[in-house]
């Protein structure tokens, strides 16, 4: 098995449209959940958002590609973090086989903007004035696609969509990929743009966004026993990840090595987690094991935790069972507590500030804990960054479906 490293990163999310600004503004403990702005939200129990701001995709796509991309945000989410992302790996594509460079790149929700808009159309004018780009707008398979194109890569090419673990799937993927010999570079990550009426009124009436739309800065809590839910965001990570010994090669900056993935499903409901955690257990398990690493040597656990009452209860449970006494000495945040859930985005964003914890040596913050819940009784990292020496980092995503994704990165020594 080849040695798989991180050597480039590119986001865009509500609180930074770069990787440097996004992880400044996690150490600064800064939050980007505020009144939705995109519709009015009068008639919807939610009324908040984390949206993407001041973002301008015109330094990483054609201005006719802009357009027809409108709708699509998704897609131009996901190109810009994927340029960053190589421009950060400081990376000549040109240099390489385009057949050893490939692309995994998921959505949980994909084109829906797309869908909305051109349904809309298709009602009030007729079939014949549907996009002729409609279907190529909305599948979600698109960013990878259209990535390809862009930069002219031939390797392995594909689209995985698992709800919220869809961008730790997709960066798990890729990292076997590379393992195993069939690629020598990986673009990989999620994107998503689902704040919309559609997708809002569905979560809306499953309960599972929080109401606290007097306080939208306060809203997202996890681990905090006010908590009433999460707070839908959209954004996109995309992170490089290149065999060890072509980014020692050219000299490349790695950040740090993808060490261990492991994957299960609870098999139990499709919104509701075990409440034992017990299959979320086994995934990071299997990710510490494939790692060759024991529960001790993790330094920080980046927590799916989206601030649901359910969810962070069971993955506190899971955490447990798989640490045990470990865990009072374990830091534990949950950064959707400042970029709102990303849904199929969250994982890979994650995945960036997990590696940057290990780069940076700091460990970003759970903000607005207030009120300890017994059933979360955890070191969460509260409302304020922490320095320290940071080996090894869980990530965890979990998804609607009961689709559980851990990923674990080490600090790189050759």
């Amino acid at each position: 098995m080849r040695r798989v490293v991180v050597t480039g990163m590119g986001a865009v999310t509500p609180i930074g449209n770069d990787k440097d600004t996004f992880w400044k503004s996690l150490c600064e403990g800064k939050c980007g959940v505020s009144r939705l702005t995109y519709f009015d939200p009068t008639d919807f129990d939610c009324k908040i958002s984390s949206e993407i701001k001041g973002f301008d995709p015109s330094p990483f796509l054609t201005k006719k590609d802009v357009s027809k991309l409108k709708t699509a945000k998704f897609i131009q989410y996901a190109i810009s973090s994927a340029i960053m992302a190589k421009e950060d790996a400081n990376l000549d594509i040109s240099k390489y086989d385009p057949y050893r460079i490939g692309a995994i790149i998921g959505s949980g929700i994909g084109g829906i903007a797309v869908i909305e808009e051109q349904h809309k159309i298709l009602l009030e004018k007729g079939p014949g004035r549907v996009s002729p780009y409609f279907v190529t707008l909305e599948i979600a398979n698109m960013s990878a696609g259209q990535l390809s194109i862009y930069l002219g890569i031939r390797g392995p090419n594909s689209c995985i969509v698992t709800a919220c673990a869809t961008g730790n799937h997709c960066i798990g993927d890729a990292f076997r990929i590379i393992q195993r010999g069939d690629a020598d570079i990986m673009f990989a990550g999620g994107a998503e743009a689902a704040i919309t009426p559609l997708s809002f009124a569905g979560f809306c009436s499953m309960k599972a966004m929080s109401v606290r739309n007097h306080d939208p800065e306060h809203a997202s809590r996890p681990f905090d026993k006010e908590r009433d839910g999460f707070v839908m965001g959209e954004g996109a990570g995309i992170v490089i990840l290149e065999d060890m010994e072509s980014a020692l090669n050219r000299g490349a900056r790695i950040y740090a090595e993808v060490v261990g993935y492991g994957m299960t499903c609870d098999g139990y409901q499709t919104t509701a987690p075990l409440p034992d955690g017990d299959s979320a257990a086994n995934a990071m398990r299997f990710a510490i094991r494939d790692a060759k690493l024991q529960p001790k040597d993790i330094s920080y656990i980046n927590a799916h935790s989206p601030s649901t009452v359910l969810g962070d209860a069971a993955e506190v449970a899971a955490i447990k069972s798989v640490f045990g006494d470990y865990v009072k000495s374990l830091p534990i945040s949950s950064t959707k507590s400042m970029t709102g859930h990303l849904l199929g985005a969250a994982g890979a964003v994650e995945f960036i500030a997990s590696a940057m914890a290990i780069y940076d040596g700091t460990i970003p913050p759970t903000i607005n804990y207030e009120y300890p819940d017994p059933e979360c009784d955890i070191d969460c990292v509260p409302n304020h960054a922490r320095k320290a020496d940071v080996y090894a980092v869980l990530t965890n995503a979990f998804g609607f479906g009961g689709h559980n994704a851990t990923l674990v990165l080490k600090k790189f020594e050759e």
